[in-house]
């Protein structure tokens, strides 16, 4: 089967999308299929391009085997609704072109957002005739809405046609969780057109890696001191600025609130640290790949926050990754959230509401003073983390595009 992914985000970026949209290319090259990416220049999270990439139009690298074709889109330093708007269009017209060009595929995987994709992708198909999977990471206009970003307007209404056009013309709609399918249903697309394709995680061996101190070593953490780390996108929806309202109210003073990432809001907060004096928070660079792996062992939970009002509009899919490594999680999200309703049925954390930085610090204090009790939560999240591996939840979506080929 030949197949294109076209997506905004891949690898060497180490977080949000890519890693799964790399995933997804490396499991079909690597059971036979005829796979190419067609993508931007690497940009995220810190929305700024490599120098090397500065001016460049196209290029067709090889990763792991795949054609990768990157093409030419504007990046904003500092993004907002408008700006975002141009990012993506542009993004969308360079690669729709390149697109243009490259041979027919048996069906073109789209990730969206960006949700002018959607429209592009019907276009481009009905040229190649071919079909599209609708692959949907975030329900861009509900999350816009939600988090007061875009108020309703010609603009709003505008987006929701948009995604009403890409669920109509699409041959399969697939979200990441069980509130997107319920989502795709309401906003009108059959049950039958909907397909449940979850973010994935590696499981690499029977037990989650072991601390070797290299992380704490590295950034002064004393192996005493208790890790609450947080890890990733520094943007408005994952709402970071609960962990520095919290972090002055915290009694023990081993416990460390440890931010790595990078994003459009981390200059505010480096300002709120400094000006805060807040001693006991540190805000790191985003942890390279080699590193990653060893920042996740030796903290002692792991940290996901969502902006109140939009945990129905997103899965945060660092949480995965976490649970593999065996760590407990601290959420701080809205009640009946699909991160919360995980948790509830995983056992594997504690969820503060996003509007308590009273409660979020005590939490920290009572589960720094309770170590087996944090053994168990991450016993458990290991369990619960089974269902999500990368070569299982592949195997079935690519079952289900050779049936939509066929």
């Amino acid at each position: 089967m030949k197949v294109t992914v076209w997506g905004i985000n891949y690898a060497p970026e180490v977080t949000g999308i890519a890693p799964y949209n790399a995933a997804l290319c490396r499991y079909l090259k690597d059971h036979g299929h005829a796979v190419r990416m067609v993508t931007t220049f690497c940009y995220y999270p810190a929305w700024k391009k490599l120098p090397e990439d500065a001016g460049r139009l196209y290029r067709t690298d090889l990763i792991d085997g795949v054609p990768v074709h990157r093409c030419w889109h504007y990046v904003p330093s500092k993004p907002n609704p408008i700006k975002r708007i141009l990012h993506e269009a542009t993004y969308v017209t360079f690669s729709f072109l390149r697109l243009l060009f490259l041979p027919r595929a048996d069906v073109y995987v789209v990730a969206s957002p960006p949700l002018l994709q959607g429209f592009a992708a019907w276009v481009l198909t009905r040229i190649k005739r071919a079909p599209f999977v609708f692959h949907v990471q975030d329900l861009q206009p509900d999350a816009a809405v939600g988090l007061g970003m875009l108020k309703p307007s010609l603009l709003t209404r505008a987006l929701y046609w948009l995604e009403g056009l890409a669920y109509k013309k699409a041959a399969l709609v697939s979200g990441i969780s069980h509130g997107m399918i319920q989502a795709f249903r309401r906003k009108g697309v059959p049950a039958e057109k909907t397909y449940l394709f979850y973010n994935g995680v590696a499981l690499d061996g029977a037990e989650p890696p072991k601390s070797t101190g290299g992380f704490r070593a590295r950034n002064g953490f004393g192996s005493d001191s208790f890790l609450a780390v947080y890890s990733g996108n520094l943007g408005v929806k994952q709402g970071l600025g609960i962990l520095l309202d919290a972090a002055p109210l915290v009694e023990n003073s081993k416990v460390r609130i440890v931010i790595c990432g990078d994003g459009a809001d981390r200059v505010k907060l480096e300002d709120r640290i400094r000006n805060g004096k807040l001693t006991n928070v540190s805000l790191l660079p985003l942890q390279p790949r080699e590193h990653y792996a060893e920042m996740l062992a030796e903290a002692d939970v792991s940290l996901i926050t969502q902006q109140a009002g939009s945990g129905g509009f997103f899965f945060p899919s660092k949480l995965l990754s976490s649970l593999a490594a065996g760590k407990a999680v601290v959420t701080v999200a809205d009640e009946g959230s699909e991160l919360v309703l995980a948790q509830q049925e995983g056992a594997f954390g504690h969820n503060s509401p996003p509007d308590s930085p009273e409660q979020l610090a005590a939490l920290l204090d009572r589960l720094a003073a309770d170590p087996s009790g944090l053994a168990t939560l991450g016993s458990n999240g290991r369990s619960y983390v089974q269902r999500f591996k990368f070569d299982e939840v592949h195997a079935a979506f690519v079952s289900r595009i050779t049936r939509l080929v066929r």
